[in-house]
């Protein structure tokens, strides 16, 4: 791992993967070189058996500040179109495994959506979040409108988009965006350790758990139930259910390898 990759990669504990973005001279801009960097990262851990939860981050000073508006401004539509960046975010989207963002600094524009593709978001107390797309003449594209809509409410949502103005780490812990905020310095060791308890569980439960949240979302509730039941149901054949059941009753620490 050198310290000039664009993307850092790293097992800080068993179980647990740290993604750290890495482009400091560019306040971590999703160039389209780092969005392929974090797809094929992303693609990669999904099917390493050895990881069960992964943490991204950019670092101590930014998470992301957005898209490379360089590379973008004379763009006609149709060279956005052949980007095709929704199959570069797919495999964040679709990462089985659970993900933490822990976001230092600013995260706009991309670099909001890219948080809001995560689980978890732990923000340090000087973070701050904002779509700013709108005072460049454009909107969000990879999920902004929509994943920021389903977090905060219509009405929040609506403000953070159509005014591009920032919002604090508390702002958007009290909306229902963020669910932790930390002291700065404190966000990745917080997040990594939250990273150690999930990857010490039953990692096929916690697949079903994810996996019954995001698809439960757009799901009529009684929809959503009867797959939350048919989930619930198919973790009792796995070996993992005997040996967790088997410890509580034995008061004993259980060992879950994930089968």
């Amino acid at each position: 791992m050198s310290e000039h990759d664009i993307l850092l990669i790293s097992r800080p504990s068993q179980g647990v993967a740290l993604l750290t973005l890495n482009r400091p001279q560019a306040t971590n801009a999703l160039s389209l070189e780092l969005q392929t960097r974090l797809a094929q990262a992303f693609a990669e851990l999904a099917c390493d058996d050895s990881v069960r939860a992964i943490v991204l981050t950019g670092g101590e000073t930014v998470f992301a500040a957005g898209g490379d508006i360089k590379s973008m401004a004379g763009c006609g539509p149709v060279d956005i179109l052949k980007r095709h960046t929704e199959r570069l975010w797919a495999p964040i989207q679709h990462c089985p495994k659970p993900v933490i963002a822990a976001i230092c600094g600013y995260a706009y524009g991309g670099g909001c959506e890219l948080a809001m593709h995560c689980d978890i978001l732990i923000a340090g107390e000087n973070a701050s979040f904002s779509q700013p797309e709108i005072r460049i003449g454009i909107m969000p594209g990879i999920g902004g409108t929509q994943r920021l809509t389903r977090a905060v409410g219509k009405s929040n949502a609506m403000k953070i988009l159509l005014t591009g103005k920032p919002v604090s780490a508390h702002e958007a812990q009290r909306m229902g965006l963020v669910s932790d905020v930390v002291a700065d310095g404190e966000v990745i060791p917080y997040a990594l350790a939250m990273a150690a308890t999930i990857a010490a569980m039953p990692p096929l439960a916690a697949t079903e758990i994810k996996e019954c949240v995001l698809l439960g979302l757009d799901a009529p509730l009684e929809t959503a139930l009867a797959l939350e039941r048919k989930a619930n149901h198919t973790l009792f054949a796995s070996l993992d259910q005997k040996e967790g059941m088997q410890a509580f009753i034995d008061k004993r620490r259980p060992e879950f390898g994930g089968h």
